[in-house]
């Protein structure tokens, strides 16, 4: 898979409409149509189904079915000062735009002065002895006001490119917002989800420790009835302190999920609420829409960005080339200088400049088409950048098509380990109860059956995180949808240079 952006190397600079340098084509939608080989492409039982189109769509989390989620999303989107920075950057992408697009009109300026000077008559020859002097050195006042008007023809473009080189540096700034937003909620929603495995895992632990307890009174009975022994009684009461022992840090890094989701948030720890959520009640959507490869390079905020990268170093190779062209600039000026401020009015004082200003480079030592030369290589460096960008983003979407059908494969094997495990673990325990085994055995079955119960948390925790993942990479419907309130609208400025459009 290849993508041509056509820049002309040529020795000669061809006008486009008394625009120089490359008029840019958005780089064409790749050919292929899967992201992973036919072979890799079957789906296995318990597996979400995959519907390939035009992607996710807006407010994606919601598949999940879990409000209290949807809400901490809609928190997060609103408050996150990570995005409130990236908001109001591109605020000042979209002022820096219209600052270059006002270089194109014409330029009025309006002057006042007010000066007082007395001259130096002996530095004229004048003494104070020469009778052509008059006495002492005369001082004079002089008011004025005037203004001024400059028009640059911008004969070759270059203002033209300057205001596309700027706004499709808004439009890559506008798309790394877009990728912040999406990233916040993708985030959000995966601290949420390990959350509710950490709580999983706390749960699984509080009831070993249940069985523990359950243990220790089970060999103390015995030893009182005679049955049993000391070493036994200890061996219960070991393990109980041990599992007891792990609890502390399974709710430590709780609390630590929980401050982070809060960040998230954009609030302080203790002002997050309540965070009571569970695997069992969220739900694993059925049916994923992902976007077809041609549909992905149009909707992932990344590769987005990559193409306005592309398109502002494209402009800037016509700025540089408008430089080794002629500049002529228009301007006129009007003042009305007087003595005294009653003069001012009066047409006698008055005086103007009408004047057309033509700058052409001669000699700058080759450093004008040394620049031209930097643009083209940047531009170069832009198309292979969006290129790889959108490979990064192929392959990605691929390992999380492929995470899927394993996790379901994990997930079943697990559930089946779980099942054995815990009729071992009841089989072990009846058998020490009547006194045909030891409280070892008993033991050993349990913590298999801890490992087996954390191990399908683990796996269930996967299952979640990489459908997470997968609506995230495939734009999570949030490109071309509506724009939430936190997010600046989007600016044209000038109606012949819409935002991501050439000049001509």
């Amino acid at each position: 898979m290849r993508y041509r952006f056509t820049i002309p190397l040529l020795a000669a600079t061809a006008l486009a409409g008394c625009t120089v340098g490359p008029d840019f084509a958005r780089p064409k939608a790749p050919a292929t149509e899967a992201y992973l080989p036919a072979r890799e492409q079957a789906t296995p039982a318990g597996a979400p189904g995959i519907a390939f189109g035009a992607g996710p769509v807006r407010r994606w989390w919601t598949a999940f079915g879990s409000p209290d989620l949807d809400a901490l999303v809609d928190r997060a989107i609103a408050n996150n000062r990570s995005l409130a920075a990236s908001n109001a950057t591109l605020a000042a992408a979209q002022d820096e735009l219209r600052a270059v697009a006002g270089r194109r009109l014409p330029q009025i300026d309006a002057t006042a002065r007010v000066e007082q000077q007395q001259v130096n008559l002996a530095g004229f020859g004048f003494s104070g002895g020469n009778p052509l002097a008059p006495a002492g050195n005369p001082e004079f006042h002089l008011y004025s006001v005037g203004g001024g008007i400059s028009y640059d023809l911008d004969l070759f473009g270059g203002l033209r490119r300057q205001v596309e080189q700027s706004a499709a540096q808004v439009e890559a700034q506008r798309r790394q917002t877009e990728a912040a937003h999406l990233a916040i909620a993708g985030q959000v929603v995966n601290q949420v989800l390990t959350v509710a495995a950490i709580r999983a895992q706390v749960a699984t632990a509080n009831a070993l420790l249940a069985d523990d307890l359950r243990n220790v009174d089970l060999t103390q009975k015995r030893r009182a009835g005679g049955e049993g022994t000391l070493v036994e009684v200890l061996n219960a009461q070991s393990q109980y302190a041990a599992d007891r022992g792990d609890i502390p840090q399974l709710e430590q890094q709780l609390a630590e999920a929980r401050h982070l989701l809060a960040t998230l948030v954009g609030v302080a720890p203790n002002a997050l609420g309540a965070t009571d959520f569970d695997l069992a009640r969220l739900t694993l959507p059925t049916q994923v829409p992902v976007a077809l490869p041609s549909e992905l390079v149009h909707r992932r905020p990344d590769i987005l960005q990559a193409e306005a990268n592309l398109h502002a170093a494209a402009a800037g190779i016509g700025v540089a080339t408008a430089r080794l062209y002629p500049d002529i600039t228009l301007g006129a000026t009007v003042t009305q200088g007087a003595p005294g401020i009653g003069d001012l009015v009066k047409n006698a004082f008055r005086g103007y400049d009408i004047f057309a200003g033509l700058t052409a480079p001669i000699f700058h030592g080759g450093t004008l088409k040394a620049q031209r030369a930097a643009a083209i290589d940047r531009a170069r460096a832009s198309d292979a950048t969006y290129q790889q960008t959108v490979l990064d983003a192929f392959q990605q979407v691929a390992d999380l098509l492929s995470a899927i059908q394993s996790d379901a494969r994990s997930v079943a094997n697990q559930n089946e380990s779980v099942s054995v495990a815990d009729h071992s673990r009841k089989l072990s325990r009846r058998s020490f109860q009547v006194g045909n085994s030891g409280i070892l055995q008993v033991l050993e079955t349990e913590r298999l059956y801890q490992r087996s119960s954390n191990a399908l948390v683990v796996a269930r925790t996967r299952q979640f995180l990489n459908v997470a993942r997968l609506y995230v990479a495939t734009a999570g419907g949030w490109v071309d949808a509506a724009q939430p309130q936190s997010l600046p609208a989007r600016q044209a400025v000038l109606g012949d240079v819409p935002d991501g459009a050439a000049a001509h």
